[in-house]
């Protein structure tokens, strides 16, 4: 019996070979295309187009799901708080849970009785025989990896996941995209979030949502240097932009919601030797209960950099770096690996916590 798979298709062209190999490997193949917001963008009007294009021309049916009001709920909304309370939030990884991957396994299976799913993401996912857990994996092309922004699936979800381009190169996609005719085979890839390329940039999009709110940029000992119209304009470890004159290159140490300012540092004031990770999802472990030694990304191009994880309380972990890091963020995910593996993930909280570890 011929297996079935809803494929996600971004318009993009690496969920165009995803789907494509998938065929080619006798799957049949039904293209799913989140409608995420309107405006222009890949991910949107373009992206449509170009997946109802790929569909038609393997043969294979194709389906929009109206997933806006998830969209709105899930990513923009978070954003804007976020960004207002002072954090940086990323939302790839909560789009990726909330928006993409359970929205589309749940009609896939509840709409059209399907049970697996795919997509064009660079990542792996095996099954640990021996603890029967999946566990979500590096993909090869680690210049193309994005476990970073998978950190968040459950165990339900990876175990219907497959991921087509986990074990290739992106050098290797491309070839293929011509070797099928592929009407994206062309197409660029996409370099910012959705709401950049719908809106210009990230200050644009939140200037839409969020009214300016003048106030001061200080030091740390909080003196005046500066102003700014809203702290949702900054983020921690920011140089450029700041306007402000100093004999030294001055970074964004600290955002104060309550007081509307901004504290600026040198850089090694915008330094931390640890910081504190909440809402964890542990993917191929289970959650610890002592101590683990792993190693941590705190943003999705920074090298990976050696910890011990704590357990912390109201299940939180404490990281504890080897050395201090610049820009550490509140609002952006700390993914946990062990070598290839992602053990599990998590957001970076605002603020330390005082109380002590268990």
């Amino acid at each position: 019996m011929t297996q079935k798979v809803v494929v996600g298709l971004s318009g993009g062209v690496d969920s165009s070979v995803a789907a494509a190999l998938l065929h080619r490997q006798g799957y049949a193949v039904v293209g799913v295309t989140l409608w995420l917001m309107k405006g222009k963008g890949q991910c949107c009007s373009e992206g449509l187009v170009d997946a109802a294009s790929i569909c038609e021309q393997l043969g294979v049916p194709h389906e929009i799901v109206d997933t806006r009001d998830l969209f709105q709920n899930h990513i923009i909304d978070y954003l804007v708080q976020g960004y207002g309370e002072g954090v940086t939030p990323l939302p790839c990884s909560q789009c990726n849970k909330a928006v993409k991957f359970g929205p589309m396994l749940q009609y896939a299976q509840q709409s059209l009785g399907i049970d697996k799913i795919a997509t064009g993401h660079y990542a792996r996912i095996r099954l640990n025989e021996a603890s029967q857990r999946y566990e979500l994996l590096r993909a090869v092309d680690r210049q193309k990896d994005q476990s970073y922004f998978l950190y968040d699936l459950s165990q339900e979800i990876l175990a219907a996941t497959l991921f087509p381009l986990g074990e290739q190169t992106k050098t290797v996609t491309r070839q293929l995209a011509a070797e099928f005719d592929l009407s994206t085979a062309e197409k660029k890839d996409s370099q910012d979030l959705c709401l950049i390329e719908a809106h210009g940039s990230m200050r644009d999009f939140l200037d839409k949502y969020i009214a300016p709110k003048a106030g001061e940029i200080v030091d740390l000992s909080g003196a005046v240097l500066g102003h700014h119209e809203g702290i949702h304009h900054y983020t921690i470890g920011q140089r450029k932009g700041l306007g402000i004159a100093a004999a030294e290159p001055l970074y964004v140490v600290k955002l104060d919601p309550v007081m509307n300012r901004v504290i600026v540092g040198d850089r090694q004031n915008a330094g931390s030797g640890e910081c504190y990770v909440q809402r964890l999802n542990w993917v191929s472990i289970p959650e610890p209960t002592a101590p683990i030694r792993c190693e941590v990304q705190v943003r999705y191009r920074s090298a990976p950099v050696t910890v011990n994880a704590i357990p912390w309380h109201d299940q939180q972990i404490k990281l504890v770096f080897d050395e201090p890091q610049f820009g550490i963020t509140p609002g952006q995910a700390a993914v946990l690996y062990d070598g290839d593996r992602v053990l599990g993930g998590g957001i970076i909280c605002p603020q330390k916590s005082e109380t002590a570890g268990v």
